[in-house]
């Protein structure tokens, strides 16, 4: 009997290192749909960004970020810490909007809208200009040290600096006026915190755009990770078309390739090389793809010499490329709109709504009453009152819940804009109207000038046992 041959199968040892090291990106200059799309969306947001901190609104900066003053104030509207719950719906709305985006296309906001990415191709952009395109920039750095070479690297980092200082100042133009900023620092006039601020943002955007660039979009930003977890078959992507592009190989514009058993990939690289963070396409869906549709621009440019289809990289859907229809409408997309919509409706609801005044009362606690020279029964109260807006305002001060007591003391009150008001006020009432000994009562406070601003605090008058 002839035995079974046995044949060893383990699998050879492979040391594998945790740590990867990083490979140099030379993104190659192109041309394109999408590259012009996202031109248009990052110059509209870095107009946005170093533009709106100039903005007036009566008579004051625009937005401002009080934070020494514990004061937001974005168009004539003032937010204190009190309005901190608006914060927490505005970046929940926030958080839906991106999951809604991401359900529907995918990683367009990486692409498109991102601060990293739009900075970094600002960056790529300044360092095309100085050191030329991706071929220039490979032979050059494999050289050695030379005039031309030292002033090619100086003039990219001096205006990468350029960028980044500008960049620091209009931030920090949204916390200390841009107005007063920009003057303190031609003389040289800036607190300890505002020069470490101001150099902080300064280094950070100079690091991030220029030198981790897609490091940040593939190890450190939290988005890249979860993001395909909301992906679903219906969901917009960066796909290569197998089936129309394989076998790859090259070939002559004319040439019959299809005889030579060749799809309409002609594998010429140009997609790996104007990617931004260095993937291939066509190795399939990849986490570090940021949807950003350069390699579209690519080989659309290529397919159209070649004298092919265009689209054998495209914005698609895996349903689409295995021949399936596409829904729109589907139950989780249609869950997040609905949330999104309730949510925007409840916010804009809560904010249009919104009183600029605060009012609160704190009944004095020394005493329980005291007893007036009169007999009468007094309690004492302290009104704080807190103007919102941005106008000096005149209230009037008023109360119900008491038959037959008065206030004593001053119920016309003048408060300056942003200003936080201690008003102290007394209620005085004959004892023999009392038939018990605590009641509850309101406070209202009410603008001179606008009766529909408006605002009331609850407290209590305690008086003897009848």
């Amino acid at each position: 009997m002839s035995q079974i041959p046995v044949k060893d199968v383990t699998p050879e040892k492979e040391v594998v290192s945790l740590y990867a090291e990083r490979e140099h990106i030379y993104v190659k200059f192109y041309r394109g749909i999408f590259k012009n799309l996202r031109i248009i969306s990052s110059a509209l947001m870095l107009v946005a960004f170093y533009g709106a901190s100039w903005l007036q609104y009566d008579g004051r900066q625009a937005i401002h970020f009080d934070l020494p003053g514990r004061q937001f104030h974005i168009f004539g509207q003032t937010f204190w810490p009190q309005d901190f719950m608006l914060l927490s719906w505005l970046l929940i709305i926030l958080a839906f909007t991106l999951f809604f985006v991401t359900v529907f296309a995918g990683r367009l906001w990486c692409g498109y809208a991102c601060p990293q990415f739009v900075w970094t191709w600002f960056f790529m952009w300044a360092e095309r200009i100085a050191e030329g395109d991706r071929n220039a920039r490979m032979k050059r750095d494999k050289q050695p040290m030379s005039a031309e070479k030292f002033m090619r690297k100086a003039a990219k980092h001096t205006i990468w600096i350029i960028i980044a200082v500008t960049t620091s100042v209009a931030f920090m133009g949204y916390f200390t006026p841009i107005r007063e900023l920009i003057p303190n620092i031609l003389v040289l006039d800036l607190g300890p915190w505002e020069s470490w601020w101001l150099a902080f943002f300064a280094v950070a955007t100079y690091g991030n755009a220029g030198w981790l660039r897609e490091q940040v979009c593939i190890y450190m930003c939290p988005y890249a990770r979860f993001q395909s977890v909301m992906f679903d078959q219906d969901t917009l992507i960066i796909s290569y078309d197998e089936k129309r592009g394989e076998s790859r190989g090259s070939r002559k514009r004319d040439a019959d390739y299809k005889a030579e058993g060749l799809g309409d990939c002609i594998d010429c690289g140009h997609c790996v090389q104007v990617c931004p963070v260095g993937i291939d396409i066509r190795d399939g869906l990849q986490y570090e793809c940021v949807a950003c549709g350069a390699c579209v621009d690519a080989c659309d440019d290529i397919m159209e010499r070649m004298g092919y289809e265009k689209g054998l990289v495209r914005y698609t859907t895996e349903h689409e490329l295995e021949g399936r229809k596409t829904h729109l409408i589907r139950p989780r997309l249609v869950g997040y709109l609905v949330a999104l919509l309730a949510m925007v409706s409840a916010f804009s609801y809560v904010l249009l709504t919104r009183t600029p005044l605060e009012v609160d009362t704190i009944r004095g606690r020394g005493e329980l009453y005291t007893t007036a020279s009169n007999g009468d029964i007094r309690n004492t109260y302290s009104v704080k009152i807190a103007n919102k807006s941005q106008q000096d305002m005149t209230y009037t001060i008023s109360f119900e819940g008491l038959e037959y007591a008065e206030l004593v003391g001053a119920t016309e009150v003048r408060v300056e804009a942003g200003e936080l008001y201690d008003h102290t006020i007394f209620i005085q009432v004959d004892p023999r109207a009392l038939e018990r000994p605590n009641y509850e009562i309101e406070f209202e406070v009410t603008a001179v000038n606008d009766e529909s601003i408006s605002a009331t605090s609850e407290s209590r008058f305690i008086g003897p046992t009848p």
